[in-house]
């Protein structure tokens, strides 16, 4: 006979949240009224920013201890030392060969489309103070220098700076060192791992805040943008977009089944975080949420601190595709004839601008920047076109980003034998069902 709390849990059927409890309902309803701000009351609106601001800022100051104590404690406990080096190998690979694929649909796409055709804009015409500091700071860029800056200058600037491939570096450094001290480093270990329960339980609170954030993010680009100002520009906004989904759907769905999943699920399941980078132009805020649905998943703690923040550098698909489409729209636009050679050579040199592209806002434009500069006949002034509109294309990128390195990190942990088909879908299926019930 059952008394008590068992006979309770027993007879209780589960019970559903109200629908408006539900934080993905909520990030919703703050982005149509923002929509709704932006329109009726611009000026309004567009003093939203601060909200938008407020709330990256939370998550952002806590994504560096999210990395450092999931990655040490993960490497620690872990007895297969080469499978870090295995992991990190296979995730690389994966990583540029969908990016390449990224490049050159984006290329295909713009040469098939023509998003820029029609324009005949004057090049003379164009302001180029608009790009002039993003130019300064892509000319800045070089491959050694961006290698040498992996280094911080000390253990502490890495976190004081919240570059993340810095925190990668010194907590693979961290993890390694305690694994080859064995049982004597267990004290910390066991002090990081509880640190860690806590780290995650603070993103779990300020991702209640995410509806705030979402709203004042939203307000802030549509009262400031506008709708009205898209309509000559939306071809290239529709052909990204629609480029995206394709992407999202043929190809990371591809991959996915392949791997045991399928896409649109995986897209349900992670619909909070979707939502929640739409409305903020920026992948990063949701990545210690994506890091601990990935590992509800069945993925371990060390590959996804592996995997996930290398991949929000070296993994950017929404920024690829971004990338090819939007020098070839603007050689369109200003009337630049483009060679096959050209073409290819802008594909080329995207391989290395895009890396480190990804999660900043901003930081895509300038990647383009740095690319358009290696061929002299397209004017750089012409990226003036689209600045006023790279806010809405920010989204579609960040989006397909995220997307990108959630489904990588199953890909990888499949790779790995890390999950099975059968247990995959039932994590999903759990985990959907967790999202939707109290």
């Amino acid at each position: 006979m059952l008394i008590g709390a068992d006979a309770t849990a027993r007879i209780s059927p589960l019970r559903k949240k109200p629908f408006y409890m539900g934080l993905s309902f909520q990030v919703l309803l703050g982005v149509v009224i923002a929509i709704v701000l932006g329109y009726v009351s611009p000026t309004t609106a567009a003093a939203m920013k601060p909200l938008g601001d407020a709330f990256i800022r939370l998550i952002t100051m806590i994504i560096t201890l999210v990395i450092f104590c999931t990655l040490v404690t993960g490497i620690a406990g872990m007895e297969d030392m080469k499978k870090v080096g295995r992991v990190g190998g296979k995730a690389l690979l994966y990583f540029e060969i969908v990016s390449t694929i990224a490049l050159l649909i984006g290329l295909a796409v713009g040469n098939l489309v023509h998003p820029g055709s029609g324009f005949n804009i004057n090049p003379a015409t164009l302001d180029p103070k608009a790009v002039a500091e993003y130019a300064g700071q892509a000319k800045a860029q070089s491959v050694t220098e961006f290698l040498i800056h992996i280094i911080p200058v000390t253990v502490f600037d890495a976190f004081a700076k919240g570059d993340i491939l810095q925190v990668l570096l010194v907590s693979l450094l961290f993890g390694f060192a305690l694994s080859l001290a064995g049982s004597r480093s267990k004290p910390l270990v066991d002090l990081l791992d509880g640190l860690t329960r806590i780290v995650f339980g603070v993103v779990a609170i300020l991702m209640r805040f995410a509806p705030f954030g979402a709203f004042g993010a939203m307000a802030f680009t549509i009262g400031k943008y506008g709708l009205a100002a898209l309509g000559p520009l939306a071809k290239l906004m529709a052909t990204l977009y629609i480029t995206a989904i394709f992407f999202v759907v043929v190809v990371l769905g591809g991959i996915g089944r392949v791997a045991g999943f399928g896409i649109l699920r995986f897209l349900w399941f992670l619909r909070e975080e979707l939502l929640v980078v739409v409305a903020t132009s920026s992948s990063e805020p949701v990545m210690p949420s994506l890091m601990a649905k990935l590992e509800k998943l069945g993925c371990s703690k060390t590959l996804v601190g592996l995997v996930v923040p290398t991949g929000y550098t070296f993994n950017a698909d929404g920024t690829s595709l971004y990338m090819t489409l939007a020098a070839l729209f603007v050689a369109q636009a200003t009337n630049t004839h483009l060679t096959v050679l050209q073409q290819f050579t802008i594909l080329g040199v995207a391989l290395l601008t895009s890396k480190g592209a990804s999660g900043v806002q901003g930081a895509a434009f300038i990647a383009l920047v740095a690319t358009m500069m290696v061929i002299p006949t397209i004017p750089v002034a012409g990226m003036a076109l689209i600045l006023g509109i790279d806010r809405f294309l920010s989204m579609c990128r960040a989006v397909v980003n995220m997307t990108g390195n959630a489904v990588a990190t199953l890909v990888i942990a499949r790779w790995e034998n890390e999950l099975d088909r059968s247990a995959l879908q039932n994590h999903l299926l759990r985990g959907m069902a967790k999202n939707t019930c109290s």
